[in-house]
């Protein structure tokens, strides 16, 4: 393909993609500069205590707004969990059989009413929204405006740029250093260091809380193994080169899903793990039926939940009538040199697609 080509190609996808994240870059620079209108009365509109307040509070609101989304990708988690039986004596009947193992798989979903897609889909529409969080913060620090609010009041937009906190300037980066080892270089290594801490943390929770033993078994669990020291080394190689301002985001970000994680794995722990087998205890000291709730928590995620049904009649409404399709036979009975037409009635019934249909 002509080079040409393949470059007016990538143009148009460019233009298609900031396209789309323009109604996200204007929420977000409203939100920062809401919070820099009520901040700035009180530390000063060019203070770098006002813009790291307003970062703060831009990361708080997004994260709450986005806890649906979290909830949402939750519980589809739970009902494929409670798949997990059923899915392994499909594995175990059809493992040979790929195809068969493939479309009996579909058609348990189908039946259970669960989508094994659902839990991914919060996550395709939280990358976007971190992105434009991540553009619009990092060319306001380098003095680029995205987002309708900064590009109708440049002022803030170079007040952010040359804002400090600490000393440290929010847009500096700790690579290059030009002008020596300074404030700026001490708090990135300082927020670098306690991003790659609580991540490491965070991972070693979840693994040694929320995490059946069977998951650090075979190649997966030595992958398992890996990424607990890989991801935290991410930020020791990237975070050099982001601005103050964005790892300030990164932090205040990591720290909310640190809460996070501690509150849903001790009331929302994965069965088979330490972490569920307190809950367990939790709910059964206080009466509950463990087992009742995580039915309860799969079939939110069900587009048929198992708990509905057809609605019980009581006494006094009598047996439930059922009305069959008939059709009259007539039979033919000989006696003797005489015949005799006998009529009766016969239950029809209707063909496998028509079944289908109904049902």
């Amino acid at each position: 393909m002509d080079p040409m080509v393949i470059l007016n190609i990538w143009t148009e996808l460019g233009k298609i993609g900031s396209a789309i994240m323009q109604p996200l870059y204007w929420a977000v620079s409203g939100i920062i500069v809401l919070w820099h209108s009520v901040f700035s009365p009180l530390f000063g509109v060019d203070s770098g205590l006002t813009w790291t307040l307003s970062i703060i509070g831009l990361t708080v609101i997004i994260r709450g707004l986005m806890m649906p989304l979290y909830a949402k990708q939750l519980n589809s988690s739970r009902a494929m969990q409670a798949l997990q039986p059923k899915i392994q004596e499909l594995q175990s009947k059809y493992g040979a059989d790929r195809e068969r193992l493939g479309q009996e798989t579909m058609k348990l979903y189908q039946e259970e009413g669960v989508s094994p897609t659902a839990s991914c889909v919060p996550l395709l529409i939280q990358l976007p929204i971190f992105w434009a969080l991540f553009n619009v913060l990092n060319g306001a620090a380098r003095g680029i405006a995205r987002g309708k609010w900064f590009v109708d009041n440049p002022q803030l937009v170079d007040s952010l740029s040359n804002a400090t906190i600490f000393g440290a300037e929010l847009s500096g980066t700790f690579l290059p250093i030009t002008d020596g080892f300074g404030a700026t270089q001490v708090l990135t290594l300082i927020l670098v260091i306690a991003m790659t801490l609580l991540l490491f943390f965070q991972q070693l929770h979840m693994m040694r809380r929320n995490m059946p033993p069977s998951a650090f078994e075979g190649p997966m669990g030595q992958q398992q193994k890996m990424m607990l020291y890989l991801m935290p080394a991410m930020y020791i190689f990237i975070g050099p080169n982001i601005p103050v301002g964005v790892l300030i985001y990164w932090m205040i970000s990591n720290l909310w899903t640190l809460a996070q994680q501690y509150i849903i794995i001790r009331n929302y722990p994965t069965p088979g793990t330490p972490a569920y087998i307190e809950w367990e205890e939790r709910m059964i000291a206080k009466g509950k039926d463990p087992k009742a709730i995580e039915r309860a928590r799969a079939d939110k995620a069900r587009k048929r939940p198992r708990s509905a049904g057809p609605a019980t009649r009581t006494a006094t409404e009598g047996p439930a009538k059922v009305t069959r399709q008939t059709v009259n036979r007539d039979t033919v009975r000989k006696d003797g040199d005489a015949r005799q037409v006998v009529q009766r009635q016969q239950v029809q019934r209707s063909s496998r697609a028509a079944r289908k249909k109904k049902s």
